[in-house]
């Protein structure tokens, strides 16, 4: 997952809107999934990340369709207390001595109800932005909203997790780096020197550090991503793949790759898995995407051809570095193979930019994801009418929405492993189990109310239940073998 998206809602048209999208899931994920890919054979990435690909596309149509469902009732209540509003008012003219005060004061509603030109309102119309939380909120009884938040909470620490963690170790291999062009097929360890005597790991605490006192600030406050920033960060990325495509391409086409990936290797499959589920997340955002497209009547296939596209654009990205590069010397971070290998990049400038390009992109996402899970905290404790006191809210909330991912970003920087970890558990509560309930119980709220002849026009394409519970099933059964793989991976140790 990228990041967010624009924060004033303004509307844009649903050109703007595939964009977006495309940018919202296109991140850090990628830059991961080629290793994921050499580890666990070509052959079987290839039919795994297709398969995921479309349970991720399913999901985000049961998403929308919960979203039309939360705004059709929201419409429903708003009309009601219109109505109560209205008899209250008539019953106190009625009651009232004074009689003609209640003649006397203008008709401010008209009698009838006012129709747009053309027919009557579609209840269904997405036009409030209503959040996952908010959904839950609606949809859901208490076990389950607080389920759902504590699911998306774990998910954002293991977020900023990646994030603290990919900053140092770009900076690190910039700085410790063999930029003289002999170092293509050397691969260092943690304790090889970077400044005399001090140790690459202990360069890589050093730019933690720095990140962490730099960036950690922001949690206190309220931060945002603004339009001009995200155009700034989403041209850097595209310039950024673009080059990774080409110059492996072009290394492939003079025959001089040196990568020879395995068709099938089963034990890399759980943690591209992981990869892959948190390479395809953008559930959690579609609200703030979805809402402000101007026409809505073709989201559907707007979301299919993001889909299609993202796809194809990950299977190049990945079919081009494992072919590209020894499986061997393949990175976590990907950019990181481009920084110290003239066989494929001679230009030092573009070899500093390619390395240095996630600090700038991630950098910047850092402290929304943080506000974000901070947030989050404080709406798990919140109690109707309670404020919270001034140290815990400017305090403790960013504290404990801090302090943990930094930790794990010391004690270790493997960043395949903390994406597969992040995408297999939480990724997979939040992208299969959150909105398969959420469209099961979105519908059993919205029947009764809207009658069985209303119609959803954003109702998924799969929208037999039987699609619902497979959804949940699979969830499950990845879950269990994803942790059977970890705990035997664990006793052979």
């Amino acid at each position: 997952m990228a990041g967010g998206i624009t924060e004033t809602g303004e509307p844009y048209s649903p050109f703007v809107g595939l964009v977006y999208m495309f940018n919202l899931i296109v991140g850090t994920g990628a830059l991961t999934m080629p290793k994921a890919f050499a580890t666990a054979g070509w052959v079987v990435s290839l039919a795994l990340i297709s398969f995921l690909g479309c349970m991720s596309y399913m999901t985000t149509t049961f998403v929308i369709e919960a979203m039309a469902a939360a705004n059709a009732q929201l419409r429903w209540k708003r009309k009601e207390q219109d109505e109560v509003n209205d008899n209250e008012s008539t019953s106190d003219c009625s009651d009232d001595e004074d009689t003609g005060r209640c003649r006397s004061e203008p008709e401010t509603k008209p009698i009838l109800p006012v129709q747009r030109p053309g027919g009557h309102v579609d209840h269904f119309d997405i036009v409030e932005r209503v959040e996952m939380g908010q959904m839950a909120s609606m949809f859901f009884n208490k076990v389950g909203v607080n389920m759902f938040y504590i699911c998306i909470i774990v998910y954002l620490y293991g977020d900023l997790a990646i994030y603290a963690a990919a900053v140092p170790i770009s900076l690190m291999e910039v700085a410790c780096g063999n930029h003289s062009c002999s170092a293509g097929s050397v691969k260092y360890n943690d304790t090889d020197p970077c400044w005399g005597s001090v140790t690459r790991k202990d360069a890589y605490r050093v730019f933690l550090s720095v990140f962490t006192l730099l960036l950690g600030p922001f949690t206190f406050f309220n931060a945002q991503k603004t339009k001009y920033l995200q155009i700034l960060t989403s041209l850097m990325r595209w310039i950024a793949f673009t080059m990774m495509i080409i110059l492996a391409l072009i290394r492939i086409g003079k025959h001089t790759g040196e990568g020879d990936p395995p068709a099938a290797s089963l034990s890399g499959v759980p943690n591209l898995f992981g990869v892959c589920v948190y390479s395809f997340m953008c559930q959690h955002s579609l609200p703030s995407l979805v809402t402000p497209i101007s026409d809505k009547k073709r989201v559907g296939v707007l979301v299919l051809a993001d889909y299609v596209l993202i796809l194809g654009f990950y299977v190049l990205l990945s079919f081009t570095a494992i072919f590209c590069f020894n499986s061997s010397l393949l990175y976590d971070m990907y950019t990181l193979n481009f920084t110290d290998n003239c066989h494929v990049l001679d230009i030092p400038v573009l070899r500093y930019f390619l390395g240095l390009f996630p600090v700038f992109t991630i950098s910047t996402n850092f402290p929304i994801i943080a506000v974000t899970l901070r947030n989050n905290w404080k709406t798990l404790f919140h109690r109707d009418g309670g404020t919270y006191p001034w140290v815990v809210d400017r305090i403790a909330f960013p504290l404990i929405t801090l302090v943990p991912p930094i930790v794990v970003a010391f004690c270790t920087h493997n960043l395949e492993s903390l994406v597969g970890i992040t995408g297999s558990y939480a990724g997979t509560g939040i992208q299969y189990i959150v909105p398969a309930f959420l469209v099961f119980y979105a519908r059993r709220h919205v029947e009764p109310v809207m009658g069985r002849d209303a119609i959803n026009k954003h109702r998924s394409p799969f929208r037999h239940t039987f699609w619902v519970w497979f959804v949940v099933l699979w969830a499950v059964f990845c879950l269990m073998f994803v942790t059977a793989n970890i705990i035997l991976m664990d006793t052979r140790k």
